[in-house]
């Protein structure tokens, strides 16, 4: 088949979709990517990228149509640019490039913004296209939560528009199973919303090796670690407060492992709670460095604000701490907290109880590693049997294939 993906993310930036161009282009699919130039997380194009375009304008054999953004850079205006500007570019000199380009299909990959989804609406009229939307974000539910957005009149624009495309879309692809619950009330019945879930990143179930010297640590502390975005919606205060709260025991240390907005509020809180010595922030890494991290971890942190748009979703980065073996700590509601807790992989508190995340992780520390690994074990086969990265790109081939008859 020939499919098109639309995306605002793509690779050198490490995102999923990445995995799924690479599998159907090896799948023998004749795939074309539409998307910007990179620079997430950067907030600035990557140099790499600058001095040598020709460079990223294949993955594989998949071709990759790049279009000019303004980069992220830092505050809700520069952000907002960055959105508006891929949406417009792709959709006047992508199209353009597009003009004489055949596809059997079009998916939408459509995390924040869900502007990505405009420039998929031009290109489904004028290539007469099935159209697929996967929906990672409800928008306007995930402005308000994540973005911080109050505006009432905002709010209800971003409402509308995204009942627009929704009409304008052939088929829905939901990562979570609550989002399905949600956009059912605001689609038209003709128009079928299928559940399709994320995966683990790839390599997260390998052995590890070497402990990295940025993270090496006494073996008899127990070592939590965090992966991720330090931002906003995971609830830094409350994790801190955890922290603070077991701060005398000796034997535990915790790791952060990403970057964002919260990190310099996280260096202060460390320094005024004198928590320098509980808690290491290590960066970002690569991804093929992650599987080398998570076998130094002896349980795995996830946490979200209690917002009503994180209650409906499953963090991308829980199918992957289950495909580790390594038990997980959550302080999260909703949806990602039921699939935790019906993994047997977890013990989760609720979200934005610090004390009951203080709580898992001491019941956490109290089991003997022979039940720590069974936990692991349960959260590793319960990976294989719902996310299956082979199998969900098999549903994917065959809604595509269905979609051309």
């Amino acid at each position: 088949m020939r499919l098109l993906i639309v995306t605002q993310y793509f690779w050198p930036e490490e995102f999923r979709i990445n995995d799924l161009v690479a599998e159907l282009d090896r799948r023998g699919h004749e795939v074309c990517v539409l998307t910007g130039w990179p620079n997430y997380p950067q907030r600035g194009i990557y140099p790499e990228y600058r001095d040598n375009p020709d460079a990223f304008a294949r993955l594989g054999n998949a071709e990759i149509v790049r279009v000019p953004l303004l980069p992220r850079g830092k505050g809700r205006l520069s952000l907002a640019a960055n959105y508006i500007s891929f949406a417009a570019s792709a959709a006047t000199l992508g199209a353009h490039r597009l003009r004489r380009r055949h596809f059997d299909a079009i998916l939408i990959n459509q995390m924040s913004p869900a502007t990505v989804a405009i420039p998929g609406i031009v290109l489904r009229y004028l290539k007469s296209a099935p159209l697929f939307l996967w929906v990672q974000d409800l928008w306007p539910e995930s402005l308000e939560a994540a973005g911080g957005i109050r505006s009432p009149a905002l709010l209800c624009s971003v409402s509308l528009m995204m009942h627009a495309i929704y009409a304008r879309t052939d088929h829905i692809l939901v990562q979570s199973h609550a989002f399905l619950e949600r956009l059912r009330q605001r689609v038209k019945a003709t128009i079928p919303i299928t559940y399709l879930p994320n995966w683990a990143q790839p390599g997260a179930d390998e052995d590890g090796s070497t402990p990295h010297g940025r993270c090496a640590n006494p073996a008899s502390t127990f070592d939590i670690y965090f992966f991720g975005n330090l931002a906003e919606s995971q609830d830094f205060p409350a994790v801190l407060d955890a922290v603070e709260s077991l701060a005398h025991r000796d034997d535990l240390h915790w790791y952060l492992v990403g970057d964002g907005r919260k990190e310099d509020w996280i260096r202060g809180q460390l320094a005024l709670r004198a928590l320098h010595n509980r808690v290491s922030l290590l960066g970002r890494f690569p991804q093929q460095d992650m599987p080398e991290l998570y076998r130094h971890a002896d349980a795995l942190l996830v946490s979200l604000k209690g917002e009503c748009a994180f209650e409906l979703t499953v963090p991308s980065k829980v199918q992957t701490y289950l495909a580790s073996g390594v038990p997980i700590i959550g302080m999260i509601n909703g949806e990602a907290a039921r699939v935790l807790r019906q993994s047997g992989a977890s013990f989760v508190a609720d979200a934005g109880d610090s004390a009951g995340l203080a709580d898992a992780v001491v019941r956490m520390m109290h089991l003997s590693p022979t039940e720590r690994q069974r936990m692991g074990e349960a959260g590793r086969a319960y990976n294989k049997r719902e996310f299956d990265f082979h199998r969900i790109v098999d549903r994917l081939e065959q809604l595509f294939k269905d979609a051309r008859k």
